[in-house]
């Protein structure tokens, strides 16, 4: 069989079946309203559904009300459950399945206020908080522990409920999982700091637990970083010992993705952001685009190349025998050719198919080899917009859509 025949071949994901290999990555869409989600969240992977997708992945859904860290994301919890459900069924209507991205913030909390210290694996000054009054952090305690594998699993079930066919537990970028998996954040001496493996022995318990309760219905995925980016972050090496445990515990597949939102957002998008979108965006939000400026200093200057991630993606690939989706600068058909014959079992992608949901159709049909995606990251600050996340090369969103709740 062709890379390309493959591609779009029907793929088997743990229990469920996919159409074909690509994968809307989880992004977040800023297409929330007092927690739950919108009819413009509906129409959004509605159209990545419509678009050709084999699974899309509607991002962060904070296993709980304190792992939020922006106050338009979903919160877990059975309230929302005809939300949840009109989202999977406008993507089955459309022939295509559909997970959520399971996440919980820790300390990583830029705008809201907690009351108390956040959790993180350690405590100390909670860095990602400060502006917003969150000074300190606590580690967690075994309990702790205990709650938000909990917690992790009532979303799951929460998610089969509503007829989602994936899950995805969320451990790169600087949440809460990633927060032990790093050595950025995790300065523990017990069973769960020191060495790589007991970093991600956290992590990887709360997927077990997961793929216990919900893997005979559901795929469970896992997103990881192939690396932090930064001196004194996790490595490659890490990111191998934290996926062999992963496929021990039962992952379907792992998404590799890297950098951590404060530290490295250059090096998770393979680029620099473009400052005065985001000031543009965010006028009238000082403090947030405050936080964002600082966040700035000492940046490097960083180019976009395609296929950003792929030398450390390779060395993931040659450790491991689970299925791994390849993420990171696929922007055309070739691209995606190239993952496949590489040994990767499904492309992962959020801002070609952000600035065009038809692009697995077009690539299917012959009439486009590549994204018509510029890489100019002008797409992130639409997070914190009213209308949500778009490519500011299309039309805007329709911002009423963002102000009903998706069964309203």
């Amino acid at each position: 069989m062709s890379q390309k025949n493959e591609l779009f071949a029907p793929f088997q994901l743990g229990p469920i079946s996919l159409r074909n290999r690509f994968i809307r990555a989880g992004a977040n869409e800023g297409m929330v309203l007092h927690g739950a989600p919108t009819k413009a969240l509906v129409k959004h992977h509605r159209d990545m559904a419509a678009g050709g997708v084999g699974l899309t992945t509607v991002a962060y859904g904070a296993v709980a009300k304190v792992g939020r860290t922006l106050p338009n994301q979903v919160w877990m919890r059975r309230e929302i459950l005809p939300d949840l459900k009109a989202l999977a069924d406008a993507v089955h209507a459309e022939g295509g399945a559909i997970s959520y991205q399971l996440t919980h913030g820790g300390s990583f909390v830029t705008s809201l206020k907690v009351n108390g210290p956040t959790m993180s694996a350690s405590g100390g000054i909670n860095k990602a908080g400060m502006m917003r009054g969150n000074l300190f952090q606590r580690a967690m305690t075994r309990a702790d522990m205990d709650l938000v594998a909990q917690q992790f699993v009532n979303a799951a079930e929460l998610c089969r409920e509503a007829g989602f066919d994936a899950v995805e537990i969320h451990m790169g970028h600087g949440y809460l999982l990633n927060q032990f998996i790093s050595p950025l954040s995790n300065k523990r001496k017990d069973d769960y700091g020191g060495t790589a493996a007991k970093r991600a022995r956290f992590p990887a318990e709360v997927l077990r637990r997961v793929k216990d309760k919900v893997g005979r219905q559901m795929a469970v995925l896992a997103k990881i970083n192939v690396a932090d980016g930064v001196a004194g972050g996790a490595t490659v090496d890490d990111a191998i010992v934290t996926a062999r445990l992963l496929q021990e515990a039962g992952a379907d597949l792992l998404v590799l993705s890297g950098g951590r939102n404060i530290e490295s957002g250059w090096f998770m998008f393979g680029s620099n952001f473009d400052m005065d979108e985001m000031k543009k965006v965010l006028k009238g939000s000082w403090l947030t685009g405050l936080m964002m400026k600082l966040a700035q200093f000492g940046t490097p200057k960083v180019s976009f190349r395609e296929m950003y991630f792929l030398e450390y993606s390779r060395r993931i690939r040659a450790a491991v025998d689970v299925p791994l989706g390849y993420l990171g600068g696929a922007r055309s058909l070739a691209n995606a050719e190239q993952a496949m014959a590489e040994g990767f079992d499904a492309v992962v992608m959020a801002r070609p198919l952000i600035h065009d949901a038809q692009l697995v159709n077009k690539f299917a049909r012959g009439e486009a080899t590549a994204s018509g995606c510029i890489n100019c990251n002008r797409c992130v600050p639409y997070i914190y917009h009213p209308a949500g996340t778009m490519c500011v090369l299309n039309a805007p969103n329709d911002p009423a859509l963002n102000r009903v709740r998706a069964a309203g």
